[in-house]
C-alpha cells in the first residue's frame, strides 16, 4: 500500500478503497506514525449533494486525513428502508473516491456500527446531528475508541431523503396527469 497514492491528489481507487480490516489498521497505523491526525466519518453518501461534499469538508478540517466509512447497501436498507439506496454501494465508494476532502474509503455493514472506529482508534469521529438512527448516546457509549467525537450540524437545506420523496411526488402527479387524461378520454368515446 502507497501512503503517497493515498496522501496524493489523484483518485487511485486501489489505494484508497480499503476493504480489508487489516489493511485498514496498517494503513491508519503508518499515518498515525507519520504525524497525521486522523478523522473518521461515516454514512450513506447516496445522491452525493453539495450538502455532503461540504459536510466532507468539514469534517476534513478537524485533522489531516478523513476515512470515510460509507454504508453497504444492506445497512443502508436497514437505515433507510427496502427502496434505498437509489446508487449502489460500489458506484458510491467510486464517487466518494475523487472527492478531495475524502482520503480513505471504507465499509460499514450491519450489525458493526463501532468496527472501524474499533479498528482504527480515529483522533476525532465526526458524526452529523441531522443523523435521526444514530443516538448521541451510541456515539457518547463509544467514545472509547477516539478521541474526540463531534457532532456537525446539516450542511444542506435539503437531505437526500427529501429529494427523493419530491421525485416521487413529481412522478406521482404525472401519473395522475396520464391516468386522468385516459379515464377522460375512454369516458369520451363511450359517450360519443
Amino acid at each position: 500500500m502507497s501512503m503517497k497514492q493515498i496522501l496524493g491528489t489523484g483518485s487511485c481507487f486501489e489505494q484508497r478503497f480499503i476493504s480489508d480490516p487489516e489493511q485498514l489498521s496498517d494503513a491508519v497505523e503508518s499515518l498515525k506514525k507519520a504525524g497525521y491526525k486522523i478523522v473518521l466519518t461515516q454514512g450513506v453518501y447516496d445522491l452525493l449533494h453539495i450538502g455532503h461534499a461540504l459536510y466532507l469538508e468539514q469534517a476534513r478540517n478537524y485533522g489531516d486525513i478523513l476515512v470515510v466509512a460509507v454504508d453497504t447497501d444492506e445497512l443502508t436498507k436497514t437505515r433507510k428502508g427496502p427502496r434505498r439506496p437509489i446508487v449502489p454501494e460500489k458506484e458510491r465508494i467510486e464517487t466518494l473516491v475523487h472527492l478531495r476532502y475524502v482520503d480513505i474509503i471504507t465499509l460499514l455493514g450491519v450489525g458493526d456500527p463501532r468496527r472501524v472506529a474499533e479498528i482504527i482508534h480515529p483522533d476525532v469521529w465526526v458524526f452529523s446531528r441531522s443523523t435521526a438512527d444514530i443516538s448521541k448516546q451510541d456515539v457518547e457509549d463509544n467514545k472509547k475508541y477516539c478521541g474526540e467525537v463531534v457532532y456537525l450540524p446539516s450542511q444542506a437545506k435539503t437531505s437526500t431523503t427529501a429529494r427523493i420523496r419530491n421525485l416521487m411526488l413529481g412522478a406521482a402527479g404525472e401519473l395522475a396527469d396520464v391516468v386522468t387524461k385516459a379515464i377522460q378520454k375512454y369516458l369520451d368515446g363511450l359517450g360519443g
